[in-house]
């Protein structure tokens, strides 16, 4: 995987961690994923289109996540309540959003979260796109980033229909 896709994301965690929950960020050297198993007991889950495709997962230990949560919303939150989940969709929304905005010429999307919670839940990946896993320390505990993206290689096809509907005149 392109280098140019993992450091945004490592910006991005930094960023959001210090400004959100002033909450240092240690990136420790990142690796590829060889399974699909989750790393941690709390999986929130972003997909992104467009120029760039796939999915990011930010994946914390239970005990970590709930620190995470209690810092970001400013008081503890029971874990699997719908609040907790949205904090955790919060997050993996804003880490993804600061990355996809550092893209250089990129137009990507991301999707709306999804929040998983329980161990050893699987969460299913596109076969032909590599994980690259950031793993993070803070002082709550271990953080993991988990990117699979790889860049669009088609057009898209509203792009193959406009040319086709609006052909250049000659």
């Amino acid at each position: 995987m392109d280098p140019m896709f993992i450091k945004p994301f490592i910006a991005s965690i930094q960023n959001v961690f210090s400004t959100m929950m002033q909450l240092q960020v240690t990136v420790k050297e990142p690796f590829v994923k060889k399974d699909s198993n989750p790393c941690h007991d709390v999986s929130g889950i972003i997909g992104m289109s467009g120029d760039v495709q796939g999915s990011v997962i930010l994946s914390l230990p239970q005990k970590t996540a709930e620190n995470v949560v209690a810092l970001f919303a400013g008081c503890p939150m029971q874990l699997g309540t719908p609040d907790f989940a949205d904090a955790i969709g919060e997050l993996v929304n804003m880490v993804s959003g600061g990355a996809k905005a550092m893209f250089k010429d990129k137009r990507v999307s991301i999707s709306c979260p999804s929040v998983i919670i329980g161990g050893n839940h699987h969460v299913a990946r596109q076969s032909d796109i590599p994980c690259v896993v950031i793993p993070c320390t803070t002082d709550c505990g271990d953080v993991y980033i988990e990117v699979m993206i790889k860049p669009a290689s088609v057009s898209s096809p509203a792009k193959t229909v406009a040319a086709t509907a609006h052909p250049a005149k000659a």
